[in-house]
């Protein structure tokens, strides 16, 4: 029998959308603040030649400038404010994560709650100006290199326009941040991802526009493109699939005494571990430590032959098979390791210690934790199996067929991720208010009475 939640959630129609103000309003001002984003994408720098700097990312567009750039919604390649997008306040979380499991200052933060989670919020603001500051200035010098035959990239290089340079990409991270904060608080889902997500999926109508025109001009015929969309279907039902799927384990509580009140032991709560626990990170990792020395290696050589560079960089092609080799290695590593940072099983077990709950058959303490890490670390392995599968395929379609569409993995993971959250978002806020509307109705009906 369907729980009463179950049927609420098969109730939702767009009746009940229409009588939810507050989520319109939320839905509006999330639209509204990612329309202001993408009108910050083309805000150009001030001091740049635009048709030198489209001609030196065309010749680079393979390397980590092409990942960064697909991030950024084409930011990246035009050179705007926005140029940096988040990705300094990803990577200052990230550390800020990573130094969690080796500080125990900042692990007690974590286990301070809401007052410790404030401070750890505040060292990554602190964490991404910093990052923004020194990618901005090592953005400038690197454009300050740029050459297009014999023009320069930049018009009036100096330490003026480095510093003038390093400031505006900075102040458009902490802009794009406190915006994805605003999001996150008035509108719906997590305002970063949706930052990032919209970046990803506004280049989309011009790769499916390149691949209609791929297959109107012969150079893919209609059989390859049809198969192309059905791949893409399938994948993603896949990732959905994927990313729902769930280890539920048993969590039992004995009869607790509350007063004079005995409250019996809840046998029906589980401890959900999810297959995929690193998220997107693995695959971000591997791309851009494969993708630098490519993109080094181009800067260095500036159109001149440079023997053991050219060398590196035929190893390295994107989508070789030595190429493909490390790319899955690397994910595999990623993800293990991201997964024991993210995940502790010591941790987790002394929480069920202290609140009193156990696993059926295990004692408590050490046996729960190492039960916990073998459950994990076989729940792993077919999550590391998965991710390497999404972002390996695609590479081998890309380089079989040259297909324009970027159909990459990780692009495709974010996608289907922040969209699926999202949507349990937009659910929960349509139960919360069935739930409120059938309270009325209760106390309209018990006032009646």
């Amino acid at each position: 029998m369907a729980s009463a939640a179950e049927q609420l959630a098969q109730s939702i129609n767009l009746s009940a959308f229409a009588k939810a103000t507050e989520l319109k309003n939320r839905i509006w001002f999330t639209l509204g603040a990612l329309l202001v984003y993408r009108l910050g994408t083309y805000i150009p720098i001030p001091g740049i030649d635009p048709k030198v700097l489209a001609d030196v990312f065309a010749h680079n567009a393979g390397g980590i400038l092409g990942m960064f750039d697909m991030f950024s919604g084409g930011a990246l390649g035009r050179m705007t404010i926005f140029a940096l997008g988040v990705m300094p306040y990803i990577s200052a979380s990230i550390i800020i994560q990573l130094l969690e499991a080796v500080s125990p200052t900042l692990e007690n933060l974590k286990k301070e709650g809401g007052a410790g989670q404030k401070k750890l919020n505040q060292y990554t603001r602190y964490g991404t100006v910093v990052l923004a500051l020194v990618q901005g200035y090592g953005i400038a010098v690197g454009l300050e290199a740029m050459r297009a035959g014999a023009e320069t990239a930049v018009l009036n290089p100096g330490y003026f326009f480095r510093i003038t340079t390093a400031f505006s990409l900075c102040g458009g991270t902490m802009f794009l941040m406190w915006l994805g904060e605003q999001i996150t608080a008035r509108g719906v889902g997590n305002g970063i991802s949706l930052i990032i997500m919209a970046g990803i999926i506004a280049n989309l109508p011009h790769a499916l526009a390149a691949t209609l025109e791929l297959g109107r001009t012969g150079a893919l015929s209609t059989v390859t493109i049809a198969s192309i969309f059905v791949m893409a279907v399938f994948v993603i039902g896949f990732i959905v699939f994927i990313e729902r799927a769930q280890r539920r384990i048993l969590i039992q509580y004995p009869k607790r005494q509350v007063g004079t009140k005995m409250f019996a032991g809840d046998s029906s709560s589980h401890l959900p571990l999810k297959i995929n626990t690193s998220g997107v990170i693995p695959p971000i990792f591997a791309s851009s430590l494969l993708l630098l020395p490519t993109t080094i290696a181009g800067f260095m050589t500036n159109g001149q032959s440079i023997p053991w560079l050219s060398r590196i960089m035929s190893y390295l092609t994107l989508g070789g098979p030595l190429y493909l080799s490390i790319y899955v290695a690397l994910i595999i590593f990623f993800t293990f390791f991201y997964t024991a940072i993210v995940f502790n099983p010591t941790e987790t077990a002394d929480n069920l210690r202290k609140y009193g709950g156990f696993i059926p058959g295990i004692r408590p303490g050490k046996n729960t934790a190492d039960y916990l890490d073998y459950v994990l670390t076989r729940l792993t392995v077919p999550g590391a199996a998965y991710l390497a599968a999404v972002c390996v395929l695609p590479q081998i379609l890309i380089t079989q067929y040259g297909v324009p569409f970027y159909f990459g993995g990780t692009s495709l993971l974010i996608v289907v991720s922040v969209t699926m959250d999202t949507v349990a978002q937009i659910q929960s806020h349509l139960l919360a208010h069935q739930y409120e509307g059938l309270i009325k109705k209760a106390r309209l009906r018990g006032r009646r009475g």
